[in-house]
C-alpha cells in the first residue's frame, strides 16, 4: 500500500545480515511509516505484510537499489558505512543495528576507520571482529530508532 510518495515514510532495511529487522518492523508499525526489505538473492527474506525487493547477488548490489529507492526524509538501516554515506547525501535518516545513528557530522569518521582497518587486512593484519549481540544493543536500537522515527515524521510535517 503506497500512499502518496510526499506524504509516507519508508523505512529502507539493509536485510542482508540485518539482526534488527523483526523489532524494526515492530516500532516501524506504531508510526506511519512503509518497511521495505532490500536483500539480494543469496539472502531470501521475507515477512508477512511487508515489501521486499529481490535483487541479483553482485557486489553493491542491494546498496544501489536501496539508494534509488529512498527520498528525503526516508529511514535507512544498515551497518555499511559506504551505503550511509550516499543515504545522507539524499537526506536520509540513517541508523546501525546497535543504534548508532550516522549523520553527516560523524560519517567521515567513520569512513576513515573502514579505510584504515581495510588498509590494515590489506597489509596482512588482524582485527577484532564485531563483538557479540547482546541484549543491551537491542534496547538501544529501541530507544534510538523511535526517537528517529518521531524525528522524521516531525521534519516530514515541518515540511509540508
Amino acid at each position: 500500500m503506497i500512499k502518496e510518495r510526499g506524504l509516507i515514510i519508508q523505512l529502507l532495511i539493509d536485510a542482508d545480515a540485518c539482526p534488527v529487522i523483526d523489532l524494526a518492523l515492530f516500532i516501524s508499525s506504531h508510526y506511519e511509516i512503509e518497511p521495505i526489505l532490500i536483500c539480494d538473492t543469496s539472502h531470501r527474506i521475507e515477512r508477512d505484510n511487508v515489501i521486499t525487493i529481490m535483487v541479483s547477488k553482485g557486489p553493491d548490489s542491494v546498496d544501489f537499489k536501496l539508494v534509488n529507492t529512498l527520498s528525503k526524509g526516508d529511514i535507512v538501516i544498515t551497518s555499511d558505512y559506504g551505503l550511509a554515506a550516499m543515504c545522507i547525501a539524499k537526506g536520509a535518516f540513517v541508523i546501525d543495528s546497535n543504534g548508532r545513528e550516522m549523520t553527516s557530522d560523524n560519517i567521515d569518521q567513520l569512513l576513515a576507520f573502514r579505510y584504515e582497518s581495510a588498509k590494515i587486512r590489506r597489509a596482512g593484519g588482524r582485527l577484532k571482529g564485531p563483538k557479540k549481540r547482546t541484549e543491551k544493543n537491542n534496547i538501544s536500537f529501541e530507544m534510538n530508532f523511535r526517537q528517529l522515527c518521531e524525528r522524521a515524521i516531525q521534519t516530514r510535517k515541518e515540511g509540508e
